[in-house]
């Protein structure tokens, strides 16, 4: 029978577990459970509910009628979880968009120089990283690292749940600004700059790793050994492994919460240019890496339809956008103050009011303003990526959810002048269960993956636009703070 397995992919606002073959050639796939995900705020901290999480991933492999063979789960980065020896946690989780760490990367980078963090991490700096977490967690909470035996990102947790051995997988331990990327490696002086043991982490292991077996109790009426297998636990490592490209020389935006955009690279790329303009190298599948941007991405819209109370749908969204005046007004998508505003609409149109711009009124009008925004982002990264690399980056892969809205897809070819690709949807999934199916046997490596990639799912393609009318608009983008 063909080998089946289920890739557990879970992002700020969902999760779901999706089912795969693979049959003739080609990847089919089948979901199976889908659940909803969002923080949660108990006296002004925002935390996620990791248990609840876990209960879901069980109820979709208990609910499937289908036999399968392994299980991989993939999440955002840098939020951990710290357990005792007896495998229970120690403190609430901690979301990344806690205000917790505001103002801790001046005090970090106080005691060791940034340009000395970076060159050790190629880490871009941001506020919540996990360096920046723990150091305000041991400060604040020290009881909880008195307890802790193990610190595991919450992909990590959630494999230790199923199989009870504590791992840290390399691609998501690259995201914590914790991890020498040269000696690929927990960098002891960092970890001392903090005051947080080194025997905190467990093994470091690589995308494709058995981890182990399901252990007893998990699913008892399985009558055959379910493996556990580390993909790029980091979800944005899984979406650029499913990158359905044919040639080496592209770059690629996964599209979702965040637009993660940037190149894949053999070697990290830790240069005083690439500090200064706050590029990341982060571990990709099979010794990539992964060197780009975070941009503040569609989380600005999906802020937008739930303060609308969702009576627009995210197609309605963009159909509004699309018929809405252009260039009326722009944001810095990457502003600090829309991380977590304590309303996405008004602290649009704040700022566009404070920047001497027409301030956007209608859903349509705010819609519009992000989307152009985004894309100008994605043209001054690509500007960069180029600048960095040395590459004459011709192409853009646009993978994820996001790749669905092609009027931002549009917006991105004309003001990047690239050609732009965009899919699979199922981007992470695909490259969760791309790499638990190497590992199984049944695809030999990552450049054929990518082959069945593209033989299953296909991809859409947006040509530029001759139109230059966007240049008095860029020059306005770049000016803005």
């Amino acid at each position: 029978m063909p080998k089946s397995c289920i890739a557990v992919d879970i992002g700020a606002s969902s999760g779901r577990l999706i089912r795969s073959t693979f049959e003739e050639g080609r990847l089919k796939l089948e979901e199976i459970h889908r659940f909803s995900n969002r923080m949660t705020e108990q006296d002004g901290h925002f935390f996620w509910d990791v248990d609840s999480l876990f209960q879901e991933i069980l109820t979709g492999l208990k609910g499937t009628a289908h036999r399968f063979d392994s299980v991989g789960i993939d999440t955002w980065g840098v939020d951990y979880v710290l357990v005792d020896k007896d495998g229970d946690r120690v403190s609430p989780v901690y979301a990344y968009r806690d205000h917790r760490t505001d103002g801790t990367l001046e005090k970090i980078t106080s005691v060791m120089p940034s340009e000395k963090i970076y060159e050790k991490t190629g880490i871009q700096f941001l506020p919540f990283n996990t360096l920046y977490q723990l150091y305000e967690h041991a400060r604040t909470r020290p009881q909880d690292m008195e307890g802790a035996k193990h610190l595991l990102l919450i992909p990590d947790y959630l494999h230790f749940l199923l199989t009870g051995i504590a791992t840290n997988e390399f691609t998501n331990a690259t995201t914590t600004q914790l991890f020498n990327i040269t000696d690929k490696r927990w960098d002891s002086e960092l970890l001392e700059a903090i005051g947080i043991p080194k025997s905190l982490f467990p093994v470091v292991v690589h995308p494709g790793t058995v981890i182990g077996n399901f252990k007893e109790g998990i699913l008892p009426e399985n009558d055959a050994p379910v493996k556990v297998i580390a993909p790029g636990t980091h979800d944005t490592a899984s979406a650029i492994a499913a990158i359905p490209a044919v040639s080496e020389d592209f770059a690629y935006i996964s599209s979702g919460t965040w637009s993660l955009m940037g190149i894949e690279s053999k070697t990290p790329i830790c240069t005083e240019l690439s500090r200064q303009y706050n590029f990341t190298n982060e571990g990709g599948v099979f010794d990539t890496v992964r060197v780009l941007k975070n941009i503040m991405g569609l989380w600005l819209i999906q802020e937008v339809k739930r303060l609308y109370k969702d009576r627009h749908s995210f197609a309605e969204l963009v159909r509004l956008a699309a018929a809405s005046e252009p260039f009326k007004c722009l944001v810095n998508p990457n502003s600090n103050r829309f991380l977590n505003p304590a309303n996405m609409v008004e602290e649009i149109q704040a700022y566009c009011g404070e920047t001497g711009q027409a301030v956007p009124e209608t859903p349509g009008e705010v819609a519009r303003c992000i989307f152009e925004s985004l894309a100008f982002q994605y043209r001054d990264v690509l500007k960069k990526l180029r600048s960095v690399s040395g590459k004459e980056i011709n192409r853009i892969h646009i993978v994820g959810g996001g790749c669905q809205n092609e009027f931002l897809n549009q917006l991105c070819a004309d003001f990047t002048g690239c050609t732009v690709q965009a899919g699979p949807m199922e981007a992470t999934a695909i490259g969760n269960l791309l790499l638990q199916h190497i590992a199984l046997g049944d695809i030999p490596d990552l450049k054929e993956g990518r082959k069945v990639v593209l033989e299953s799912f296909g991809n859409k393609t947006f040509v530029p636009s001759d139109s230059k009318t966007f240049l008095p608009h860029w020059d306005t983008f770049t000016r803005l703070p």
